[in-house]
């Protein structure tokens, strides 16, 4: 894998840019490697003290990972700023306006996004998102003190803010509650397990993996009647003609971006099984997508790990997901 291909991994992740143009809701940015592990840093991510709340100064560009009090005051004007939001799997976000002293009148804002937004593409996607987008932005200037605290759905979320007056300030408050009944989750991690359940609500979900991973499904559930149209091994299917049909499936995905509308199909998956099925994906975003009607319990089991320079060089040379590095 060349560099390149690297970097352009680790600044999806987190791609605090910025933001260019003069729209209310600033969604174009870019970040470098460097500044992403500057956030993803042992400061960010120590545990905070259940006596007193963390706090800190918020930047115009940053991330956060933990609960805690974050302060913005500007020492100029800053006209295109974003701060992204994350949590856990099984956690969705709080975030609370305090102490705002901003200039709405005069162009200034404050907009939380439930879910993030990178170069114009939205997680989760507007297929996969229980909200209709518009709903998904929430404005200090338009809410005020109707609405000050506005909860994720997911365990991301991002606020855009412009300022035009030095001397202008605000806090937000952030807190992490659990979610029992998680959907669509950004792992923060290359590597680890996860079981994705939908009780039986008509709905889509997605774990998305910002790496090109090593990933093993080791069990698949999903309710049919019926599997005499389905294949009889447990292997993954590509494009089965069944699976769409049953409105229950599970989708492995792959692309450079992180809208899961957008992405490649890998492999359907539409009978359920029990055993590993292993798969490299040599992707920026790997992601597994369950799609559910309803009617059924639906549950797959996945560990993933990072992919090693080897592995990426083998994937590039003869394997089915060399589409992502052609696109």
């Amino acid at each position: 894998m060349e560099r390149t291909f690297r970097e352009q991994l680790f600044f999806l992740l987190m791609c605090l840019s910025v933001l260019k143009g003069d729209s209310r809701y600033i969604e174009n940015n870019e970040i470098l490697k460097d500044e992403l592990y500057s956030f993803f840093n042992s400061e960010l991510k120590r545990e905070t003290p259940e006596e007193f709340m963390y706090r800190r100064p918020l930047r115009c560009l940053d991330m956060v990972a933990v609960e805690g009090r974050f302060t913005f005051t500007a020492e100029r004007p800053q006209l295109s700023c974003a701060a992204f939001f994350t949590a856990e799997p099984n956690e969705v976000i709080s975030v609370e306006y305090d102490n705002v002293d901003i200039d709405c009148e005069g162009g200034d804002f404050i907009t939380v996004f439930d879910g993030w937004v990178m170069k114009g593409e939205k997680f989760p996607s507007s297929q996969d998102h229980p909200l209709a987008l518009y709903e998904r932005y929430v404005d200090y200037c338009d809410s005020g003190s109707l609405r000050r605290t506005v909860r994720s759905s997911q365990n991301v979320a991002m606020v855009f803010f412009r300022i035009h007056n030095a001397g202008s300030s605000f806090t937000l408050t952030v807190r992490k509650l659990v979610n029992p009944f998680p959907c669509n989750v950004i792992s923060q991690a290359p590597e680890g397990s996860y079981t994705m359940v939908n009780p039986q609500q008509h709905r889509n979900c997605s774990f998305s993996i910002i790496y090109p991973v090593e990933i093993d499904i080791s069990e698949f559930s999903l309710g049919h009647h019926d599997y005499n149209n389905f294949p009889k091994h447990g292997l993954p299917q590509r494009s089965a003609p069944g699976c769409a049909e049953s409105g229950d499936f599970v989708q492995l995905l792959g692309g450079n971006g992180i809208d899961t509308s957008k992405l490649l199909p890998i492999s359907d998956l539409c009978v359920s099984f029990t055993g590993p099925t292993h798969m490299k994906v040599g992707c920026d975003n790997t992601v597994v997508r369950m799609v559910s009607s309803g009617r059924f319990v639906s549950r797959v089991s996945f560990s993933y790990r990072l992919l090693d320079s080897q592995d990426l060089q083998t994937l590039k040379l003869n394997n089915v997901e060399d589409f992502c590095f052609n696109n």
